[in-house]
């Protein structure tokens, strides 16, 4: 990390350092995060809990999850999406399904490509 110091006073500086310095002493007077953790875990196990059920999957000690890039399939915060049941099956491989929505699979393109009709594969026709 990098802050560029060259635009501040030495006022400025100085203030700056100070805060620092307060902060440095509070973090380090802080306990250790593995101390609080098993402190924690312990509070939640005496009362019946985990720490996944209280915090969710980051608190066992996981980092969080990265949020999904741009142009990746990822709903929006606080949107949740219906499961869709699937319209279409492959006759060769009963487990790969396709719902009709989102790119065609590649088991159905290479069955269409040799003629075959898109409704010729429907789960329920």
């Amino acid at each position: 990390m990098s802050i560029d110091l060259s635009g501040l006073s030495a006022k400025e500086l100085g203030v700056l350092i100070r805060t620092a310095k307060k902060q440095q002493t509070l973090v380090a007077k802080r306990a250790p995060i593995a101390k609080v953790r098993a402190q924690l875990a312990k509070s939640a196990k005496a009362a019946g809990y985990t720490l996944e059920e209280l915090f969710g999957t980051a608190a066992a000690g996981m980092k969080a999850p990265k949020t999904a890039k741009a142009g990746k399939t990822a709903s929006k915060p606080g949107r949740k999406l219906a499961k869709v049941a699937p319209k279409y099956r492959n006759p060769a491989n009963p487990d790969e399904t396709w719902t009709g929505r989102g790119k065609q699979p590649r088991w159905l393109a290479e069955f269409t490509s040799q003629g075959q009709k898109v409704e010729d594969f429907l789960i329920d026709k």
